[in-house]
């Protein structure tokens, strides 16, 4: 039969269905090329030789002519489908074969940079464990310090005897480091060569007479005299006021070293100084400018600033120092303590300004308690610059202040009005502001930024999946348009 080809090259109306419904196995003239090849088949005996038809392909048709029109495209599609799935197959194998030795390498980069992050990640937890005991631990020595001091003051006031007293445990310091470098380093030392290593902190000679003179009277003075005047305090203001007014010390080490070390100006830790000598205007007030009131608080501020002062001094001439050299250095004024200092209590107790009857009445229990707190908080801030973040010990100091709070109001020894709380918050508050990093600004910018594009991107992706089920909808409901021939 005679088929006439469409102007479009569609020639019957089953090409015009086949393509129209989007049959993959559709070609033009794809039914005038399966009416001659059904016309060419020639119809073969069992067992005869049969000739080949339509690439390569040999097969048996049976003798009813609707198997065969019905079998046709499905031997077709077979042996095509057949032949792709097998060539796409070695191709893969052949090219997974090739890549192989490509891909290995990238895998174990992968695989060491996800070790590094899980390694990463470990160690922030474990940083974060460690500071969250260094803060736990460091402002319950500092509040047990406080009021073990309170509780001494009532049978026994000898304020620098107790300076003296609890300066001269220093001493242990290196001992108790030196112990910990036994328990933990693979490569033990001996206790003169680790000395002698700690003592890099004077200089390249190590430490001599000179400079032990030198270097540790001016530092060890300004260590007794903050100790000294925060006593002094104790005995004038409750445990909860100076501990809140000795919070200040940040701002005065803040306008220390932008006046003497030149650091960057920031205006966000000017506010915080200004917050704190409001604090300390507002403190004096709260008990209507009373004469120990005041007294008090000059005592404390004077403490504060004496450690401003002791901190500004050790940057500027020593620098920074690791554990071992910290602890070298603070077991070295304990032992100028005890040698230089040790007649200024033997004075005051032959002037009667600190006397006691005899030693066995003096109150060991509560001195060495006192001393042995001092010594440990003294350990924690230098070991946990080491185990977590800085700026956890800072925190650690400020939280000695609602915890004395807590320790005063179930003593009841301080009834807190409104101008002594909000004073204890500003100055709080002043402390927390000091902590910022100098980029503070610079962090909060990107923080704002990442999340407006964090936002943006959840934007586009909703409209993206609002997009994506509006046409799955209107596939569903028929909506599609089909090109017509």
């Amino acid at each position: 039969m005679d088929v006439k080809a469409a102007p479009n090259g569609v020639a019957t109306i089953e090409d015009r269905i086949l393509r129209i419904t989007g049959y993959y196995g559709y070609y033009p003239g794809y039914s005038s090329q399966k009416s001659t090849s059904r016309s060419s088949v020639t119809r073969c005996k069992p067992g005869a030789n049969c000739p080949s038809s339509h690439g390569g392909i040999s097969r048996q048709l049976s003798p009813l002519s609707i198997t065969e029109d019905s079998s046709a495209p499905i031997l077709e599609l077979q042996s095509r489908g057949s032949s792709g799935v097998c060539g796409h197959r070695v191709e893969r194998q052949n090219r997974s074969g090739e890549d192989g030795t490509q891909t290995h390498p990238e895998n174990s980069s992968q695989e060491n940079t996800i070790k590094a992050r899980c390694l990463s990640c470990t160690s922030v937890v474990l940083k974060a464990v460690w500071g969250l005991l260094i803060i736990l631990s460091v402002s319950s020595s500092w509040v047990g310090t406080t009021q073990i001091v309170k509780i001494t003051y009532k049978n026994f006031y000898c304020p620098f005897f107790m300076t003296w007293f609890s300066t001269n445990w220093n001493i242990m310091f290196f001992p108790v480091y030196y112990s910990g470098h036994l328990a933990t380093a693979q490569e033990k030392q001996s206790p003169m060569k680790k000395f002698r290593e700690c003592s890099r902190i004077f200089g390249e000679d190590g430490l001599t007479l000179k400079l032990f003179l030198k270097r540790t009277a001016p530092f060890s003075i300004l260590w007794t005299l903050t100790n000294y005047l925060y006593l002094l305090a104790l005995k004038k203001l409750t445990a909860t006021d100076v501990s809140a007014l000795f919070c200040c010390n940040k701002a005065f080490v803040f306008l220390l070293s932008w006046i003497v070390l030149k650091d960057r100006f920031m205006g966000v830790r000017i506010v915080a100084a200004i917050m704190a000598i409001t604090g300390i205007v507002m403190m004096a007030y709260a008990d209507n400018f009373h004469a120990d009131s005041i007294i008090g608080v000059a005592f404390a501020v004077g403490s504060a600033s004496t450690s401003a002062l002791y901190k500004v001094l050790f940057k500027m001439f020593l620098g920074s120092a690791n554990f071992g050299e910290a602890a070298h250095f603070v077991s070295t004024m304990g032992f100028f303590n005890l040698i230089f200092i040790s007649f200024t209590p033997v004075i005051l107790y032959f002037t009667k300004v600190e006397h006691w009857s005899s030693f066995a009445a003096l109150p060991w229990g509560c001195l060495c308690g006192m001393a042995g707190l001092w010594l440990a908080f003294n350990i924690l801030v230098n070991v946990g610059v080491v185990l977590t973040y800085p700026i956890l010990i800072s925190i650690g100091t400020v939280l000695s202040v609602p915890g004395n709070a807590a320790v005063d109001l179930l003593k009841q020894e301080v009834i807190f009005n409104v101008v002594r709380l909000a004073a204890t918050i500003i100055i709080c508050l002043g402390f927390l502001l000091m902590l910022l990093p100098e980029e503070w600004d610079e962090i909060t910018l990107r923080f704002i930024n990442s999340l407006k594009e964090k936002k943006s991107e959840e934007h586009v992706e909703d409209m993206a999946d609002s997009s994506v089920h509006l046409r799955s909808r209107s596939r569903a409901n028929g909506t599609v348009s089909i090109p017509l021939a």
